[in-house]
């Protein structure tokens, strides 16, 4: 069994014991630290090897949002999950918090199906990112010269590898994968799959997603449906227009991140995306048209 370490940071022995509790017996091995100074000691060592960190906000000494921005400015610590917990929710709190790099956010006191449910995300979008800088080291030559293409997907993983061969003809790959998976995923699974965002979240939270993907693939409703992905390129930048055939949806909601959804397992693609990876990205009419683009500036391999 492959077990991933999560560095649990809390100055409340209790919380720790009842962390601890909720991860026992589980695919996870959990270390414990009772303060930031401590949890900075053991980020600092290059050979640390957390897969994510469950980090206590109000903490004495070196407090949580402080640690979170440490760990953010750090390159080789940058694209650890942080799943920050606190009693502490208001939404300027919490929107501290999401500027901070805190993407995922659990309110004490919480249930152990919550905790693992957002564990499990976390996780599953770090391997994502992971795997598509895999594709990227692999595949930067075969795209130099492509000015110009149109590309389908229709599943999940046609959308992975297609983000990483494009991402080949960005300034920054990894960045871009992430970005381009976000807004091609959310046109399979919105679009054309037609699911929500309520029964994502509840997906989530009983780890059925992937299943409900793949049944909703196999219906004959969907067998036709794709995923377009047109690329341009010029002197001046990048664009990419995506297209899928859903009905749309209120995609205004979701172009920023939003504190009323920081508790969710889901919903931050999009913002990301916007925030991390594009110049700028516009849904159009109805939402299921989405242009983005990166600008090349001095970079115009």
């Amino acid at each position: 069994m492959s077990f991933a370490r999560v560095l649990v940071v809390d100055d409340e022995p209790m919380n720790l014991e009842i962390i601890g509790e909720y991860l026992s017996d589980s695919d996870y091995q959990p270390e414990m630290v009772e303060s930031g100074e401590a949890a900075w000691a053991a980020l600092s060592d290059e050979q640390h090897g957390f897969d994510l960190i469950l980090l206590d906000r109000m903490m004495p000494g070196l407090d949580g949002i402080e640690l979170l921005r440490r760990i953010k400015s750090e390159p080789r610590l940058r694209e650890l999950p942080v799943i920050m917990q606190t009693a502490a929710a208001t939404p300027n709190q919490v929107r501290e918090g999401l500027q901070s790099g805190a993407h995922y956010y659990l309110t004490k006191p919480f249930e152990q199906g919550t905790l693992l449910a957002i564990m499990r995300s976390a996780l599953d979008e770090l391997r994502n990112r992971r795997d598509l800088a895999d594709r990227i080291h692999a595949q930067r030559s075969a795209i130099a010269l492509v000015r110009r293409g149109t590309y389908e997907v229709r599943t999940l993983e046609e959308a992975q590898i297609l983000a990483g061969y494009l991402a080949q003809i960005c300034p920054e790959p990894e960045t871009a994968a992430m970005g381009l998976s976000e807004l091609i995923i959310n046109g399979i699974e919105h679009g054309n799959l037609g699911i929500t965002y309520a029964e994502k979240s509840r997906l989530k939270q009983e780890d059925g997603w992937s299943e409900e993907i793949a049944r909703r693939l196999a219906l004959e409703e969907n067998a036709a449906k794709r995923v377009i992905v047109d690329l341009s390129r010029d002197s001046e930048a990048l664009s990419f227009r995506i297209t899928d055939q859903g009905q749309g949806f209120d995609w205004d909601r979701y172009l920023e991140f939003d504190p009323e959804r920081a508790f969710d397992p889901n919903g931050r693609g999009i913002a990301l995306a916007r925030s991390l990876a594009f110049a700028s990205v516009n849904y159009l009419g109805n939402g299921n048209i989405v242009e983005a683009a990166i600008s090349l500036g001095d970079d115009r391999g």
